[in-house]
Order: structure tokens, then sequence, then C-alpha cells
């Protein structure tokens, strides 16, 4: 485990160290679930903005387009197959 030194702004610190008095666990543990739960929602944010800039993106469409027809043929295929 690496060791991690920081500064932090007077208040934040005051509510951390209440925090953790108050759950009686580590500053340290607050500090990191903290960050694991922030570090998640800004990968959400890029995941979330690539699809967006992909649903914007008209040759991205017809390509998924495209797909789905051919998955809809496959699929059709397939109970034909079943039914016989």
């Amino acid at each position: 485990m690496q060791v991690f030194t920081s500064s932090l702004p007077d208040p934040l610190f005051a509510a951390l160290s209440e925090k953790a008095t108050e759950l009686k666990v580590p500053k340290n543990k607050i500090i990191e679930k903290a960050l694991a739960l922030y570090l998640e929602q800004l990968n959400k944010a890029a995941y979330i903005k690539s699809y967006r800039q992909m649903a914007a993106d008209t040759d991205v469409m017809l390509l998924a387009e495209e797909g789905m027809q051919a998955y809809y043929a496959q699929l059709n295929s397939l109970d034909q197959d079943e039914t016989r």
C-alpha cells in the first residue's frame, strides 16, 4: 500500500474528523471510500459522454442499424429452424 500525504482546508478536515469520530472509523478509510466513489463517478460521466457523442454520429448510428438488421435476420432464421 502506498503512503499519501496531503493537506485539507481546515473546515473540511474538521468535518472529516467529526464524521470519523461519529462513525468510529479512521479518517483515511473515509477518504479512501470517498475517493473511490468520486473516481467511479468520473468514469461513469466519461462513459455517458462517449455514448452521447456516438449517438450524435450518423455513421455510428447507420452501422448500428445495419448490425441490428443482421441480428434480426439471424433471430428469424433461428426461429424458423426451431419451428421445422
